[in-house]
């Protein structure tokens, strides 16, 4: 009986890591990307799961965790879930103080967090190209921004297999005319970053040139347009698509990285290149911008209402008090929220904004001083009033950006719903975002809980009440 005991004992053992792995499922909350301390240690994962009923809201370096001996690279700023992977972009391979290599671009199963594919290098020709985004342009293909260019990559073999044409950075060899005198400083000079798909082409931000227009057909930019018609010198910061299917453009002062703004956002019509230049009010600022240390910038969109959110002050990328909210329909920007008004002295590090595309909550890491290893994410409702604070384990996270596995950016949530008629299956939400059922056909609520409950499909969002 011993032994059959001690057998059983070991087979469970050997069994654990297996159930635990198939317990694991990080669709479920909301995945935080950090850069982590430079010089110390490569890049991190977090997980929030927001509304845990035991108090459980965090779970840390969940790519470390789920990969032992794997980690990120270094100063990984950007993350983007595509088709059920999770694709992280680093600027490099290893941070200084790191023990481990990781790479500039990891794959990770978006539920799992197992790591599919790894590699060190952007550009296949082996010289340094550090990544900035990443956008899934379809099942089998996607793009990634860099400090050179945009470049191709094969979503079935993990491959790099070109640049898009027209993208390079001209101060870095490529297609560009200048040569590659330094090629150091040429990573923050005449960069790409951010990208948003619309009317069937993409859209890239490239810091020399402006904005440009890619056929994702051909792999070639088609049309470059200048942000001249702004300001002569002025360039671009970012570019972001809201709910109604507009582009948003945020416009620097110039080409040089500085993190200087002007006083402007540009509404650009993605079909036919129609702009309109709008003024910001006296006393507010647009958003800030930082290719001069490349982040995806908080400037973000929702799902749900069509408005923009972002950070703005007097001094550039460093100040992170004021978040603004900009209705899309009336032109009007107002104060979202003024962090020194709650006199914590509390500040949004860099670009660590979001908006949960389900229950439109606006979630933001919040720090005191860069020289302080103290964090907080903070959960804010779609009119400004705070929820809860979710505190975190001392450490110098610094988050670059949440992700939210679940919503659709072109469905969005409307009143609660009385009407039938729906021939759709969908999947069942909390308010705050949490899955409780996938494959619901609309009106069978037999099965869910009571309460306030999003249901939600490829094409319709819908508030349901269940009594």
């Amino acid at each position: 009986m011993k032994r059959t005991l001690i057998t059983l004992y070991a087979f469970l053992s050997a069994m654990a890591p297996a159930i635990a792995a198939e317990e694991a499922d990080y669709t479920q909350g909301i995945i935080w990307v950090n850069e982590d301390w430079y010089g110390h240690q490569n890049s991190t994962v977090n997980y929030l799961m927001p509304d845990d009923p035991d108090g459980n809201f965090w779970k840390y370096r969940i790519i470390q965790t789920e990969n032992p001996g794997m980690e990120l690279g270094c100063t990984n700023q950007y993350g983007a879930l595509w088709n059920g992977r999770l694709y992280l972009i680093a600027k490099q391979e290893k941070d200084p103080g790191a023990t481990i290599s990781g790479g500039r671009i990891t794959v990770a199963d978006a539920k799992t967090m197992k790591i599919l594919h790894q590699q060190a290098l952007i550009d296949p020709s082996g010289k340094q190209c550090d990544g900035r985004g990443f956008l899934g342009v379809d099942e089998h293909k996607g793009y990634i921004s860099t400090s050179n260019g945009v470049w191709i990559f094969d979503l079935d073999t993990y491959t790099v297999t070109g640049q898009v044409e027209g993208s390079a950075n001209p101060n870095a060899g490529g297609d560009g005319d200048k040569p590659n005198t330094d090629p150091t400083g040429s990573l923050y000079h005449g960069q790409s970053g951010m990208m948003v798909s619309a009317a069937g082409n993409v859209f890239v931000a490239h810091q020399q040139y402006g904005l440009l227009v890619v056929d994702p057909k051909k792999d070639k930019v088609t049309d470059v347009i200048s942000m001249d018609f702004v300001q002569e010198g002025a360039g671009i910061g970012s570019v972001v698509k809201s709910k109604d299917g507009y582009l948003w453009l945020s416009i620097a002062k110039n080409l040089q990285g500085t993190g200087a703004v002007l006083n402007y956002i540009v509404r650009m019509d993605p079909e036919t290149l129609e702009h309109e230049v709008i003024d910001i009010p006296e006393g507010m600022y647009p958003p800030s911008n930082s290719w001069y240390a490349w982040t995806p910038d908080a400037f973000v969109a929702s799902s749900v209402q069509n408005c923009l959110y972002w950070k703005g002050g007097p001094n550039r990328w460093f100040t992170g008090t004021k978040i603004y909210k900009f209705n899309c329909d009336t032109r009007e920007q107002t104060l979202f929220v003024d962090l020194e008004e709650e006199g914590a002295n509390w500040k949004l590090y860099g670009c660590a904004l979001g908006v949960h595309p389900v229950t439109d909550d606006v979630y933001m890491a919040l720090y005191h001083e860069f020289g302080t290893p103290t964090y907080i994410t903070r959960r804010y409702s779609a009119k400004g009033e705070k929820i809860r604070d979710y505190e975190m384990i001392m450490n110098y996270w610094f988050p670059s950006l949440p992700l939210f596995a679940h919503g659709n950016s072109n469905t969005a949530v409307e009143e609660i719903d009385t009407e039938s008629g729906i021939s759709e299956t969908g999947d069942v939400y909390t308010l705050a975002g949490t899955l409780v059922k996938t494959a619901v056909p609309y009106g069978d609520w037999t099965s869910l809980p009571g309460g306030i409950l999003i249901w939600k499909s490829p094409t319709q969002s819908r508030k349901i009440l269940i009594k």
